[in-house]
């Protein structure tokens, strides 16, 4: 049987924000095309969620792309840089970029799902960016997704011949907490995603880097029990 279904590269981190997105754009009546990435993260485990969710929601045309750890070591979260995962910080205060700031991510990774979408001959692209409840990345914002579109259209030979992409971020401002309800109506399971920068060996969170703090206040605010296995001694 013929699917005509619009297809859709979805970044999939295996987050909160990324998985909803990535119902969302199931129950949009799109053919799911996941993209993960492996780049040296301290919080690798997430790719095993990924895996877990694609098998739940039947998700079977998955790409996983590496990239060296190397070009991000500059930032807490990669393994190549030496640098701790920053703990307790106070999330109401504004103040400098943290350190688990990856330069350049979304900007890499749209642009391999760019790549991704022209082959196959897609013209959607869902990214879970959020520009309310996040860490103050210059990548997460509107200026930004709009920017990359952009480029897109200009720097493709869809876009210079009137086939263009759409950068879809739907949650871009929403709440975390609103985020969550969203994913809870469109029946997504949160036990199956993982936000913890800094998890220990057996994949528990643990439950003080600014991800922690940010899952573990949208879960209270939308009044959803978290299912997050976090390590005791928080």
């Amino acid at each position: 049987m013929q699917n005509n279904k619009k297809k859709a590269v979805v970044l999939l981190s295996g987050g909160i924000d990324s998985s909803t997105t990535a119902v969302y754009a199931i129950d949009e009546g799109f053919d799911i095309y996941a993209v993960t990435f492996f780049y040296g993260q301290k919080h690798s485990v997430e790719i095993d969620f990924v895996k877990k969710l694609c098998d739940c929601l039947k998700i079977d045309k998955r790409l996983i792309i590496n990239i060296p750890a190397e070009i991000f070591s500059s930032s807490s979260l990669s393994s190549a840089s030496g640098i701790e995962v920053p703990k307790n910080s106070d999330l109401e205060s504004a103040g400098d970029i943290p350190s688990t700031y990856v330069p350049g991510r979304n900007i890499l990774f749209l642009s391999y799902a760019l790549s991704f979408a022209e082959s196959i001959d897609a013209r959607d692209i869902f990214i879970g960016a959020n520009a309310v409840d996040y860490s103050g990345y210059p990548d997460c914002r509107p200026e930004f997704i709009d920017a990359f579109q952009a480029m897109a259209n200009i720097g493709t030979k869809a876009g210079v011949s009137g086939d263009p992409f759409r950068i879809n971020a739907p949650l871009l401002k929403l709440k975390k907490s609103e985020i969550i309800k969203l994913g809870v109506k469109l029946g997504l399971d949160y036990s199956l995603t993982h936000s913890c920068y800094d998890p220990d060996g057996n994949g528990s969170s643990c439950g003080k880097c600014d991800s922690c703090k940010i899952r573990m206040k949208g879960f209270k605010e939308a009044g959803v029990p978290d299912p997050t296995k976090y390590v005791k001694s928080r």
